[in-house]
């Protein structure tokens, strides 16, 4: 186990976030990434939107859906998305992982904030920001001695793997639950509450289901979890390039070049 020293990697924000490399399509690297300084502009095949009030937005047929996966918070970019187009409702659907890019082909919603890896054919993705991995345990675990943990810490320990669980990851020395794993990470955390085992998350789920009887910490060697924006190639609208812009850190007065 680890003793000491911070529990952020350099460059991790206070949600243990650390922006993300961009990729298109292809997987080709971007410039940019999540409100990147200097960042070039993603293009599309909408119409240019510029102003400071976004009239061909505005005058677009709303609302704006947003579909949003687990852990992702896009509170700051919806603040900003009223602010410019106060007459056009964006409404959030909440995905779940493995329907995330069901959503987007299927034009259930017209953006999405998923987690990668996800198939990007026929789809845009500008990869945002990645989240650490945290293991959460019961709050009197032995495991919470330390500042952060390794895998080789798990060793031994009933490792619960959801079936919502993004990772796919195999914890060597880790002991199999006897017990069917739960089907949402929530019921995982349920279990871990009662003692029973650990679960390995992104860090922004292990806040969204924070309790008093669980704790966490962060998995040092685990693997990052890439939070992207994702919208279809052939549905790109002036709405979607707003809320790409807005999330690229563009600002209203800034032309698309």
């Amino acid at each position: 186990m680890a003793q000491s020293g911070s529990s952020r990697g350099r460059g991790r924000d206070s949600a243990g976030r650390r922006p993300a490399k961009a990729s298109g399509p292809a997987g080709r690297p971007r410039k940019g990434g999540a409100a990147q300084p200097g960042a070039k502009p993603v293009r599309s095949a909408s119409a240019s939107i510029t102003g400071p009030d976004v009239k061909p937005a505005a005058a677009a047929s709303g609302p704006f859906v947003l579909g949003v996966i687990p852990g992702a918070t896009p509170g700051k970019w919806i603040g900003t998305w009223r602010e410019r187009l106060p007459a056009v409702p964006l409404e959030l659907v909440q995905l779940s992982v493995r329907d995330q890019r069901a959503s987007l082909i299927e034009g259930t919603v017209a953006a999405a904030l998923v987690r990668l890896p996800i198939d990007t054919s026929g789809l845009h993705v500008i990869a945002l920001y990645d989240e650490v991995p945290v293991v959460m345990m019961s709050a009197d675990s032995h495991l919470t001695a330390a500042d952060e943990l390794t895998l080789a810490d798990l060793h031994g320990e009933i490792v619960i793997v959801p079936g919502d669980d993004i990772y796919a990851l195999t914890v060597s020395g880790a002991v199999s639950p006897s017990f069917d794993a739960p089907t949402e990470t929530a019921d995982a955390v349920a279990t871990v509450a009662a003692g029973v085992g650990v679960v390995i998350v992104p860090m922004s789920l292990a806040r969204a289901h924070q309790r008093k009887d669980v704790a966490h910490r962060p998995l040092r060697d685990g693997p990052v979890s890439t939070v992207a924006l994702a919208w279809r190639q052939d549905r790109a609208t002036p709405l979607v390039d707003v809320f790409v812009g807005i999330v690229r850190g563009r600002t209203a007065q800034s032309s698309r070049e």
